[in-house]
């Protein structure tokens, strides 16, 4: 600052404060009384902020990368593998964004998203992940072995995310597999897969779900896929703005997601 914008914070100050701090001569200044006691205690607190500032820039800055994803995608695919990305790429966070709304990634609210769904034109890159199948699953306890044992049975339904796509359904499973004389509407409903997988576990009855999903509990063998067909769903992508292939973000992102789904299983 220059010495008369000096001198004009000053008198501010002391307009403020209603006292003088300085006794002005014609070639120095000296404090007052009062400037003399402000001094100490204005002193210590600007050295205190000078400290801290100064400890900041020593202490190395993290750095963090944000994946969004739909919740179960989320709990069952992402959240079990997590100690992972940081083997992959060490020195990074992992920041997991779960929701059913699509952040905008164009805005930086993620640096990456896994998509559901099929390409819908926007400017985005995408990196196929898997591609979903749905069957039915229960649990070993029901002892169920072929589609006839439906008709006595409990169906879970979920309340797919919130799309325009054809969401699976047990009427839509009944044609494929030409299953008749059963009741097809579900008797007890879900707003999110997570809950529906954990029925399905605990024996409340037959759910369809998403094979990538439930991998572990398959392969446990908490839940079994006692007879098919399966049907058909949409693809999990990988997708970040275009151009932004090259940000250190993007590439730790993908690297863990080539390395961690893609091996498990991609389309």
């Amino acid at each position: 600052m220059t010495p008369t914008a000096v001198s004009h914070q000053i008198r501010q100050l002391e307009a403020t404060l209603g006292v003088v701090l300085f006794v002005r001569g014609p070639r120095r200044v000296s404090l007052t009384g009062e400037g003399a006691t402000l001094l100490p205690a204005l002193t210590r607190a600007f050295d205190g902020v000078a400290e801290a500032i100064e400890a900041l820039r020593r202490k190395p800055t993290r750095r963090v990368a944000t994946l969004s994803a739909a919740v179960a995608f989320t709990a069952k695919l992402l959240v079990p593998k997590t100690a992972r990305f940081r083997e992959l790429n060490p020195g990074w966070d992992l920041r997991l964004h779960a929701s059913e709304e699509q952040v905008d990634l164009v805005a930086g609210e993620a640096d990456a998203a896994i998509r559901y769904g099929p390409d819908r034109g926007d400017d985005l890159v995408r990196l196929p992940v898997l591609t979903e199948r749905f069957a039915p699953v229960a649990s070993p306890r029901l002892g169920l072995t072929a589609p006839e044992g439906l008709r006595s049975a409990t169906l879970i339904h979920v309340d797919w995310r919130p799309s325009a796509l054809p969401a699976p359904s047990w009427a839509a499973w009944a044609e494929k597999a030409g299953v008749k004389g059963f009741d097809a509407l579900p008797a007890l409903t879900f707003s999110d897969e997570t809950s529906a997988i954990l029925a399905a576990v605990a024996g409340q009855g037959v759910s369809l779900l998403s094979l990538a999903l439930i991998e572990t509990e398959l392969a446990s063998g908490v839940l079994t896929q006692p007879f098919g067909p399966t049907l058909d769903g949409w693809r999990f992508d990988f997708v970040h703005p275009r151009g932004a292939e090259n940000r250190p973000a993007v590439r730790a992102l993908r690297t863990w997601i080539e390395a961690e789904i893609l091996r498990d299983g991609a389309a």
